[in-house]
C-alpha cells in the first residue's frame, strides 16, 4: 500500500496541452502513472499521446472515472483549477505551480476545509509512489520501492533524502514535497496521520524549514499519536532573523520560527534530529537496523 497515490488512482492532468503539462505527463506515464485524461478549456476532443482531452474536470470524471488531479497551469489560474477539481468530486489534488497569490490560497484553503480532500502544494515537487506513479517533477531514476515515507517543505532536500536512501538500498513508500509557501494544502500532520496508518511505511523522514510553527505542531503530533520512528532535519539553521531564505514561508519573524526552536521541539518529541542533511540516509538505516525493519 502507500498513501494518497495508489493502484486505484486515475489521474487527470489539468493543463495537459501546455508545454509543462505535456512534458511532465509523458515523464509520469514513463514512471507508470495511470493518466486517464487531460483538461484544457476549449481543447476538448483533442488527445495527447492518446490521452483524451476534455474541456472540464467534471467531464474527465464522468467519462474516464478520474479521481486524482495534477495541475500544471499558470499561477493566476491555479486557484480556480484547484477549486474546479474539488467541485468535480476529486479527493486528491496536486498543484506544482510557483507564485500562486497568497490571498487566493486563503480562499482555496477555506473551501477545502469542508471538502474532505487532500491538496499537495502549490509550489511543490509533488508526490511519488515507486511502483505506482507520480505527479509532479521529482526525477524518475532516484526512487526505489520500499518502506520509508518522505515528507518535506524543501523540494531539493526531498530529492536529496530519497537519493541517499536509494543509494543505501532503502526504498520509499511514498515521497511528498508539500511546498514552501506560507499557505499550502495538506501539512505535516495531515500526512503523518496517513503514514502512521499505512502498513507499507515503517519510518518517516520529515524535512522542515525555518519559519512558521508547522514543525513544532508536527512534533507534538508525533509525540501524542505516532508509533513509527521519525527522522527529521530542519533547513535554514544559519539564516539570520528577518531574511527570507528561498521559500516564501521560510522566514524568522519576531524571533519565532528558528531552526533551534524547531529542532528542540522535535528532539523533545522523541524524533531523531540530524544537524547535517548528509546524515539523513545513514540515520534512517541505523534506526531500521535497530528495529529489524531494514528490508
Amino acid at each position: 500500500m502507500s498513501i494518497l497515490l495508489d493502484e486505484n488512482s486515475r489521474v487527470v492532468i489539468q493543463g495537459i496541452t501546455g508545454g509543462e503539462g505535456t512534458f511532465h505527463t509523458r515523464v509520469a506515464v514513463e514512471f507508470g502513472t495511470n493518466v486517464v485524461a487531460g483538461v484544457t478549456p476549449g481543447k476538448g476532443g483533442m488527445d495527447v499521446d492518446g490521452i483524451p482531452v476534455y474541456n472540464s474536470v467534471s467531464e474527465a470524471v464522468s467519462e474516464q472515472g478520474a479521481n486524482v488531479a495534477g495541475i500544471y497551469v499558470p499561477a493566476a489560474f491555479t486557484p480556480d483549477a484547484i477549486l474546479e477539481a474539488i467541485e468535480a468530486g476529486i479527493k486528491f489534488v496536486v498543484a506544482v505551480t510557483e507564485g500562486v497569490p497568497v490571498l487566493e490560497m486563503v480562499k482555496v484553503k477555506k473551501v477545502m476545509k469542508g471538502s474532505g480532500a487532500y491538496l499537495i502544494g502549490p509550489n511543490c515537487p509533488g508526490i511519488t509512489t515507486p511502483g505506482v506513479g507520480k505527479i509532479g517533477f521529482m526525477p524518475n531514476f532516484i526512487h526505489k520501492k520500499g518502506n520509508v515515507g518522505v515528507i518535506s517543505r524543501s523540494g531539493t532536500l526531498t530529492y536529496e533524502a530519497i537519493d541517499q536512501l536509494t543509494a543505501l538500498g532503502i526504498g520509499q513508500s511514498t515521497s511528498i514535497g508539500i511546498g514552501g509557501d506560507p499557505i499550502v494544502g495538506s501539512g505535516f500532520i495531515d500526512l503523518l496521520e496517513l503514514y502512521e496508518k499505512d502498513p507499507q511505511t515503517d519510518l518517516v523522514v520529515l524535512i522542515g524549514e525555518i519559519g512558521g510553527t508547522a514543525e513544532e505542531e508536527a512534533a507534538q503530533y508525533v509525540k501524542d499519536y505516532m508509533t513509527k520512528p521519525v527522522v527529521a532535519f530542519i533547513a535554514g539553521q544559519t539564516a539570520p532573523p528577518g531574511r527570507r531564505m528561498g521559500h516564501a514561508g521560510a522566514i524568522i519573524a519576531g524571533g519565532k520560527g528558528t531552526a533551534a526552536e524547531k529542532m528542540k521541539a522535535l528532539t523533545e518529541a522523541g524524533i531523531a534530529v540530524v544537524t547535517n542533511p548528509a546524515e539523513i540516509g545513514i540515520t534512517v538505516k541505523k534506526i531500521l537496523e535497530e528495529r529489524g525493519l531494514l528490508k
